[in-house]
């Protein structure tokens, strides 16, 4: 059995962020084949391509982690319709300088929970929309929109309702066949 490192961003900086409990839901419902780790986004600085020639520490080891990784999951809320900065601002640093693109190529997957019913569909479009121009391997089915409510994943990352938590396996299942397609 093919076992695939899978790194992960969060894409709210927030430390309480409901994104971060469903990523942490994700890591406990993943298969067997899939090493997961989260990928930090906190301390990489705003990116400018005046730092193209000498990248800060945080944004190389930024680069170096998703270099590394077999592949890239995307756990994001959304922000007023989009994606939230931060999270922009990752994915310039992974796909710079021109010709370094640490995603072109990268099989990768969005995911993403609001409060809302329709559960960050706009940013997870947004996303797919600048993982394709980054020239990723996108999965694109299932699509999950996650509405999250008060204590859908408790502190410890088990997810309460059954039905939620039979499709978060799924997907994590989903995501392993894709890489496994990828990689035969």
């Amino acid at each position: 059995m093919a076992t695939h490192d899978l790194g992960y961003i969060i894409g709210s900086l927030a430390k309480a962020s409901i994104n971060r409990k469903l990523a942490q839901a994700l890591v406990r419902l993943a298969p067997a084949g899939l090493s997961l780790s989260e990928i930090g986004i906190r301390d990489l600085p705003l990116y400018s391509y005046d730092f193209d020639a000498d990248y800060p520490a945080p944004a190389a080891k930024f680069k170096q982690a998703i270099d590394e990784a077999d592949a890239v999951l995307f756990v994001t809320p959304e922000y007023n319709r989009g994606i939230p900065g931060s999270l922009k601002n990752a994915i310039d640093w992974a796909s710079r300088p021109h010709g370094k693109n640490s995603l072109a190529g990268k099989p990768v997957a969005v995911i993403g929970a609001s409060p809302g019913k329709i559960g960050t569909a706009i940013a997870q479009r947004e996303l797919h929309s600048i993982l394709g121009y980054c020239d990723s391997r996108q999965m694109t089915a299932p699509e999950p929109y996650i509405q999250f409510t008060k204590g859908l994943v408790d502190d410890e990352g088990n997810v309460t309702d059954e039905k939620t938590k039979e499709f978060l396996a799924k997907f994590m299942t989903a995501f392993k066949r894709f890489l496994d397609q990828q990689a035969g």
